[in-house]
């Protein structure tokens, strides 16, 4: 059940990818130029409210190294690129294993 639930949410990481890229793509194609939304672009636009509210709870709670090495370069990366990361983050993660070699396969 467990792992039915984190490929399903992998598999919407993967379609919100999807949707994404073919915004960018649509955009970039009205506008005769390339055009990417950010992470933190599109964070802020679901969550226009709680947006400004993450890089004080981040310094916080996680220090100030985490907020402007990691999360700013995480931020500042295409929405597609880091859905499509993390999708296939949780994939790989439920996978299931090859069997060992010489094992054997039956339950007793």
């Amino acid at each position: 059940m467990f792992r039915l639930l984190v490929r399903f949410c992998g598999l919407m990481l993967l379609a919100g990818a999807f949707a994404a890229a073919v915004v960018d793509g649509a955009r970039s194609l009205a506008d005769q130029r390339l055009a990417l939304t950010t992470m933190g672009r599109a964070l802020d636009y679901a969550f226009p409210s709680k947006f400004p509210l993450l890089q004080p709870f981040v310094e916080k709670r996680l220090g100030p190294l985490a907020w402007d090495p990691v999360l700013i370069a995480i931020l500042s990366t295409p929405a597609f690129v880091d859905l499509a990361a993390l999708g296939l983050c949780l994939f790989y993660l439920v996978r299931r294993r090859p069997p060992q070699i010489g094992a054997s396969g039956r339950t007793r």
